[in-house]
Order: structure tokens, then sequence, then C-alpha cells
């Protein structure tokens, strides 16, 4: 089984995934050594902060062997073509886990790969990063379908795993985006049609304010992702509108929390105040990384 979207899981692994994220969290003794013996091979063609640590850190823990490989020292840099290199590799390893800037990458090295692919991120998605968002959410101790969470800001891979990953779990969710920067349109298709099984709402509007009325939580990310650097002064112009901060976060409930997948811009698309205040669960968010991966890692080790 592969993950390159978190589509590619049912509703009901996805919960278990969530399920399994917390007594990994709460117990992390009891799954050390889960896959001694194992390798795993992280291929990474853009730079990475937590979600590389959180992989690496969950695979030694879990008794693997976790291989860091720039794509810019391997062969591939050399014209050696993804899948050969996924049928190399795969002979290798017991995973791969690839951080790529095109989606396009995942699928050719899961199509040629024996061995799981895990997305690390890519231009549509980043499922990982979701996973452990939705873990974030259920632990603030509601049922999901029974949330409401608003996204504010750039319609990015990490907005587009969102809307699918609430959809799957019952997660009513409001994105607000400026016009040009809205979410990818088969994605959100794809969500409304899973959201008829699961009763969760999907909205894709433009005003930050709308979106934010009576949620949850109130989730952001950075204005510019990587690869988007050449389009800097539009994306400022355009995102302005677009801030969390005291006065939007006065449109959700009175104990909505805020959510941000980091690295921030402070000042940017947050304030210092907000992301550093009582509301903000921004810090148990990333620690939470840890815990889910080991939670994925472990189910496509089945």
């Amino acid at each position: 089984m592969n993950l390159l979207s978190i589509a590619d899981l049912s509703s009901e692994q996805l919960m278990e995934l969530i399920l399994e994220s917390g007594r990994v969290k709460h117990k992390p003794s009891g799954y050390m050594g889960r896959l001694r013996g194992k390798s795993m091979v992280m291929l990474f063609e853009k730079p990475s902060t937590r979600t590389r640590l959180s992989f690496e850190v969950a695979f030694f823990q879990l008794g693997g062997h976790p291989i860091f490989m720039d794509t810019n020292i391997t062969q591939l840099m050399r014209g050696e073509t993804v899948a050969d290199s996924a049928r190399v590799i795969g002979g290798y390893v017991d995973f791969i886990v690839a951080r790529v800037s095109r989606h396009e990458t995942l699928i050719e090295l899961a199509e040629n790969s024996e061995v799981p692919v895990i997305n690390a991120l890519s231009d549509l998605e980043h499922p990982c990063q979701v996973i452990s968002d939705l873990f974030t959410i259920y632990e603030r101790g509601k049922k999901l379908d029974e949330m409401k969470l608003a996204y504010v800001g750039d319609g990015n891979n990490v907005c587009n795993s969102l809307i699918l990953g609430c959809a799957m779990s019952g997660v009513n969710i409001s994105v607000a985006s400026p016009e040009g920067y809205e979410p990818d349109e088969d994605i959100v298709e794809r969500a409304v049609e899973i959201s008829r099984e699961t009763g969760s709402v999907i909205e894709v509007l433009t005003d930050p304010r709308e979106a934010s009325k009576d949620a949850d939580f109130l989730y952001t990310d950075v204005w510019v992702s990587m690869g988007d650097e050449k389009g800097r002064k539009e994306r400022m112009d355009k995102f302005r509108g677009y801030q969390v901060n005291d006065q939007l976060l006065g449109e959700a409930k009175s104990g909505c929390r805020v959510m941000h997948c980091l690295p921030a811009h402070r000042g940017m698309e947050i304030t210092d105040d907000v992301l550093d205040g009582p509301k903000s669960i921004v810090w148990e968010q990333a620690e939470n990384r840890l815990h889910a991966q080991k939670a994925i890692l472990m189910k496509l080790s089945e």
C-alpha cells in the first residue's frame, strides 16, 4: 500500500491512524522495536525540518534504520530516470519516503517500486501533515464530526489534503483563499463526493471572516510555498487581508484554537501574539508529527 494522497486511505483507515497516533503518544515504550530490521530511504528534493526529523526519529524509535538522501547527490541528478531509481532503491529498503516538487514523481516512484512509497510533500498534497493535524484536533476531546475547521490562505498542498481529510473524517471545513489561489478543483470535487457519505460540509470562499465564523479551529500556512517564490510580490498583495490575527480570531468561537503547519512567517500570514498566544496549539501540532509518522509507518508495514 502506498500513501500518495490522504484519500488512498478509507475513512476507517484514517480514523484508525488517528487512534493509533494517540496510543503511540501515550505509551511510546510499547512500540519500541516494532520495525526492527527494516530500512527506510528518505528521498528529498526539497528542504525540510519537521517532516525529515519526525520520520527519522520515528523510524529509529521503532527499531528501523532511516537513510536520508538528498536527490542532489544521487544519480537522478545525472540523468537516471525516476523509474530506474525506484526499481533499484525498492530492492534495498522496506519504505521510500519522498519529498518532491511534482506529484507525478511520486506516482512514477510508486508504479516502479515493490515497497510502499509515502508522500512527504508534493505540489499537490501533504497527507502525513494532515493525518497528524486531524489527530491534534481529535485530542481536543470532541467528536470530529462536531468540529468546524477554517483554513485561511493559499489553497496549497496542505489545504488540498485538509479538504480531503476533513471530508473523510466528518469535520466541516471552510476555506478562504483569494481568487486565483483556490484549492485544486479536482480535489474539492472529490471531497464533496466523499462528504455525501460522511456528512462533512465543504465550503470554498474568498472572505476570511465568513470562513472563520463559528470555527473551532483556525488554520493557516505560508503565503509563499516552496517553488512559488517567483510570484512573491503578487502574492503579498493578494493575501494582505488573509492574516490570522486577533480580529479574525474574533470571528471564530470563543474557544477556537489556532493551527499552523510551520514554518511560520511571523507578521505575514499570522501575528506573533496569536502564534505565541493562549489559543495556539501550533507546538503541540508540530510534536504530533512524530507520533503520527509512527502510526503511518506501522500501518504500511502490515
